[in-house]
């Protein structure tokens, strides 16, 4: 206990500007994500206060962040509709946390670790694209869809796409002068000069955006009016101005909504889909890691459940873990769950004191920030990178890239793990069987496990075998050998004396009624 204590004392300094930048990229996402969900606004910010203040405790994860996820938005805004109102959708929330402490005693954690790191890289790619396409019309200014965090939820593909060549049109100026220059700010403070520079290191880039964006838009108010932001183009929070109006705002769940059927097959589809997102995103924040942690998943899981149960008493959105705000506390440099738990406690404060400030902040220095965290995710050294693995890594990584752009998260990943373990398979067929060929003699090596998935193989290798030559059938370095390669090892040798073909066998035996000829 006093090592994680000296822990967190020692990383403080890094943990205190990670956690205001991840709440500044987490408060205009839980807004968006409860106006995507057909859900009050308030609901957003308390799955975000649950997902840092509790959940960040919790889990196992150090650099985690937890809050309300777009990737369910679909899913929550037809359960609402489903279940005649948001009283019911909150008693499935509950119900699901429930689950998915359940989940996580019977260790379905290590579901994550069967994802290839192909199509998780694949997924962080995809993700950081979305960002990019998604952010833009904020930072030109374009009058566009609020929400826009890891899924284009109800939207389709195409319509983002056409939103993006429109907003690249459709320019502010005064909205694009200060995305670009925040951009320019954060790509600055991102580099090795600033780095060299110990005080200057201590400030966050995406503070200092927010600062710059703030302070243009007060400026052009008294002085260039044309250049002025609009409100809709500014973080825009409910003013509660105390404790007792904070509490005024949770609702609970409709108790009397257990006789209804379809609120448990709501909490099955949110446990199954909200435990598969965090296990993802656990698994992709590992590989961020710059210190490698592995977080236990099955504690996750618990984790995540006991916070859905939280917020969902609250009258909050289900949570998972988020691969947005996670990879922006690594990028500004989160060290422990403090960045994450800060986030939480910044959330509860600003929406309960200072939400007038807040409102003041363009959504173009945020967009900047997470167009930034895209490029990260997303750069063309990544694609290289994979590119030179070869085709059986590249082929999983750009499928899953494609299917995430053209349909949702979960769809696009379980496309690419499709491709993923179709690619693993061939690899496996390929290797388990190999023929060689020296003058006269060959050798047909069984590497491995040897299935009946690699019978048209050994077919295809027996029959390159010439007549008129030796044959020596290794199968010591196979632990497992299907009765059928036996089998048809076993028609051959009845087949090779009339082809004047001598078989050896070494490392396994076959039974036929001339396998006494073969040594």
């Amino acid at each position: 206990m006093t090592s994680q204590l000296n822990s967190y004392m020692k990383h403080l300094h890094q943990d205190l500007p990670a956690g205001i930048v991840v709440f500044l990229v987490a408060l205009p996402l839980c807004l968006g994500v409860a106006l995507a969900s057909g859900a009050p606004l308030f609901s957003g910010i308390i799955a975000g206060l649950v997902g840092g203040i509790l959940v960040s405790w919790a889990s196992g994860s150090q650099l985690s962040v937890s809050g309300p996820a777009a990737g369910l938005t679909v899913i929550v805004f037809e359960a609402i509709e489903t279940l005649g109102g948001f009283g019911g959708f909150l008693l499935s929330v509950v119900l699901a946390g429930g689950l998915q402490i359940i989940l996580g005693y019977l260790k379905a954690g290590v579901i994550g670790a069967f994802f290839p790191a192909s199509v998780i890289k694949g997924m962080l790619a995809a993700i950081g694209l979305i960002l990019i396409i998604k952010q833009t019309p904020h930072a030109t200014g374009y009058d566009t869809s609020f929400e826009g965090d890891e899924s284009y939820m109800q939207e389709s593909a195409e319509s983002s796409f056409f939103e993006l060549s429109e907003a690249l049109e459709a320019i502010t100026p005064g909205v694009t002068i200060v995305s670009a220059v925040a951009l320019l700010i954060l790509v600055i403070w991102d580099s090795g000069f600033i780095k060299q520079f110990k005080l200057l290191k201590l400030i966050p880039g995406p503070l200092l955006a927010v600062i710059w964006g703030v302070g243009f838009n007060a400026l052009a108010v008294r002085f260039a009016p044309e250049m002025m932001i609009g409100e809709k183009h500014l973080v825009s929070l409910p003013e509660l101005g105390s404790a007792a109006n904070f509490i005024n705002q949770l609702r609970l769940p409709d108790f009397s909504a257990f006789s209804n059927p379809k609120i448990y097959s709501v909490a099955v589809t949110i446990a199954i889909i909200a435990s598969l997102e965090t296990l993802l995103s656990i698994e992709a924040v590992d590989k961020l890691d710059p210190h490698k942690r592995v977080a236990p998943t099955n504690r996750e899981l618990k984790a995540q459940g006991l916070g859905n149960m939280v917020s969902g008493l609250m009258g909050g959105l289900p949570i998972t873990a988020v691969i947005v705000r996670s990879s922006a506390n690594i990028n500004a440099g989160g060290q422990t769950r403090i960045a994450s738990f800060l986030h939480g406690v910044l959330l509860l404060v600003s929406v309960l004191f200072f939400a007038r400030y807040l409102n003041m902040i363009p959504l173009a220095c945020l967009a900047a920030i997470l167009l930034q965290t895209g490029y990260k995710l997303a750069k063309p050294a990544l694609f290289v990178e994979f590119y030179r693995k070869g085709w059986n890594q590249f082929a999983p990584f750009a499928i899953t890239v494609v299917a995430i752009l053209f349909t949702d998260l979960l769809l696009g990943i379980a496309i690419g793990m499709a491709a993923g373990f179709y690619f693993v398979l061939k690899a496996n067929f390929h290797a388990a069987i190999t023929l060689t060929q020296h003058g006269d003699h060959y050798l047909l090596r069984l590497h491995k496990d040897v299935s009946f998935l690699n019978k048209a193989l050994l077919r295809k290798h027996l029959s390159a075998v010439t007549d008129d030559c030796e044959l020596l059938i290794d199968g010591s370095k196979a632990l497992f050998i299907d009765q059928d390669i036996i089998e048809t090892i076993a028609d051959f040798l009845l087949a090779a004396p009339d082809r004047g073909i001598n078989v050896e066998i070494q490392g396994f035996s076959v039974s036929c009624d001339v396998s006494s000829s073969a040594h």
